[in-house]
């Protein structure tokens, strides 16, 4: 392999990654007098989702630079919505952001449909933004394509729905709140101590 040239691997990073995600979130709900198994489990499952988004949308990599690289592949940048959409990547785009929702709630306390949409539309414009980037100035492999930022906000909006109609129940939702990180305390309880 060249100097100029370079492949970043999956498992190197995603792992560490994923265990100083697991430490850290075990040393903060510590440090904040919040720590219980369940939001352990909750911080934990968030950052493996993290990572796992990570390595399914940048990792491995191909990066190349100089005359090494040649001229970018624009065909791997695709604008137009649906006229070349690959259907099992589309309905695997859903799926990957179907429990955005239920995370941005039990580790933000993020509620409101507005929000979560955006936040998923924004993190998703993000992750194809930054493949488009690599793929003009490092002639990366990855493709940027619209259709993966409407599956993904179509996966958002979906999970949302799905996570509201599940509140409705009660030991789902009680569930849930003794999961959350942040704000899970009632005003009674806040104004005990």
């Amino acid at each position: 392999m060249s100097s100029d040239q370079i492949d970043v691997p999956a498992l190197p990073i995603l792992l560490p990654l994923g265990l100083v995600l697991m430490v850290a979130s075990w040393v903060v709900l510590r440090r904040r007098d919040r720590l219980t198994a369940r939001r352990l489990g909750a911080a934990w499952l968030a950052g493996w989702y993290a990572v796992a988004v990570l390595g399914a949308t940048l990792l491995p990599m191909h990066l190349a630079w100089g005359d090494r690289g040649g001229e970018p592949d624009l065909y791997r940048i695709i604008l137009i919505p649906l006229t070349t959409m690959r259907v099992d990547d589309f309905l695997l785009n859903i799926v990957m952001t179907l429990p955005l929702a239920a995370l941005l709630y039990v580790v933000f306390s993020v509620r409101e449909k507005s929000r979560v949409i955006l936040i998923g539309f924004v993190l998703s414009a993000a992750i194809e933004l930054t493949q488009a980037v690599i793929d003009l100035a490092f002639h990366g492999t990855r493709w940027a394509d619209v259709n993966d930022l409407i599956s993904n906000t179509l996966g958002v909006l979906l999970g949302y729905l799905v996570f509201h109609r599940a509140m409705r129940f009660e030991p789902f939702r009680q569930v849930l709140e003794s999961c959350r990180l942040t704000g899970s305390e009632s005003r009674s309880q806040k104004a005990v101590r």
